[in-house]
């Protein structure tokens, strides 16, 4: 009897040192996923504050629909990603200078495609025009003659640079804001009649401050959204990334990412994930 209890405190025993054993080696050697994505080559991704594509969390870490989108798509092709905040008006001399591998943030393609090499499109957006919600303008037509805001080197500059073209009436006064924030003080604090931006980043700002403005019906555009990388660039990550979104497409993660931050994904997506079986 005593050498049947001596065995059982032996085999106790050694149970309790290779639990010790197991723990031990977890302590010294993280999970498999952390090691890999540690080792992973890094890709640096510029983009500005645009929420909710491209914006800090309350922990301090980037966060938004691009962030989470960039993490994922470069994840499948074996890289980590380190995002940048950067000047949105010299966001092209940073890519082709090499300071950053791609433009991500809400950029639309339309228009610029012999000016990058493009990944895309992951997504639709509406260029817009927001108006007080007391304001007389219903049409975009109804613009002539008033003030407009709009962020630098963005599309809807663009556009009314070149309104006669673009079938925009002639504004009094069109404001480039570098800071895109400003754009809503402008409007605010009537400076300006009317801010034009992507739809999402403005009732992004509206949900975010509980401040209300009319969006006219009519847009400005139907954006694509892509991922830009320098003209010159030799490899061919741009297309291995445009697959990866077709993939995300077709298993619905683009959908799932999307509808995190805004309430009606569908509406961004508009056909994408139609194409991808075609």
């Amino acid at each position: 009897m005593e050498k049947y209890r001596r065995g059982l405190r032996l085999a106790a025993c050694l149970l309790a040192l290779a639990t010790c054993a197991v723990l031990l080696c977890s302590c010294l050697h993280p999970g498999k996923a952390d090691s890999y994505t540690a080792a992973m080559p890094v890709i640096v991704v510029g983009s500005d504050n645009y929420p909710p594509f491209n914006y800090m969390g309350t922990d301090g870490a980037p966060t938004g629909i691009d962030v989470e989108l960039a993490t994922e798509a470069f994840g499948r092709l074996g890289y980590r990603v380190k995002f940048v905040t950067i000047d949105w008006e010299k966001k092209k001399e940073l890519v082709e200078n090499d300071t950053i591998d791609c433009i991500w943030g809400s950029f639309s393609m339309d228009g610029r495609e012999e000016e990058y090499q493009w990944a895309g499109p992951y997504l639709y957006s509406r260029q817009v025009v927001a108006v007080r919600s007391d304001s007389d303008i219903r049409t975009l037509q109804d613009l002539a003659g008033k003030v407009v805001a709009v962020q630098s080197t963005t599309k809807p500059e663009e556009l009314f640079l070149n309104a006669e073209q673009n079938g925009l009436p002639r504004l009094r006064r069109l404001y480039s804001l570098q800071n895109r924030d400003l754009l809503y003080t402008t409007l605010l604090k009537g400076y300006a009649d009317a801010l034009a931006a992507h739809e999402s980043a403005i009732r992004q700002f509206m949900k975010d401050y509980s401040v209300e403005y009319r969006i006219l019906d009519e847009p400005l555009m139907t954006a694509r959204l892509g991922v830009a990388f320098a003209k010159e660039r030799g490899d061919d990550l741009p297309q291995q990334l445009t697959e990866v979104f077709q993939e995300m497409l077709a298993d619905g993660t683009v959908r799932q990412i999307v509808s995190r931050y805004l309430d009606d994904p569908g509406h961004y997506l508009d056909g994408l994930e139609d194409s991808t079986h075609a």
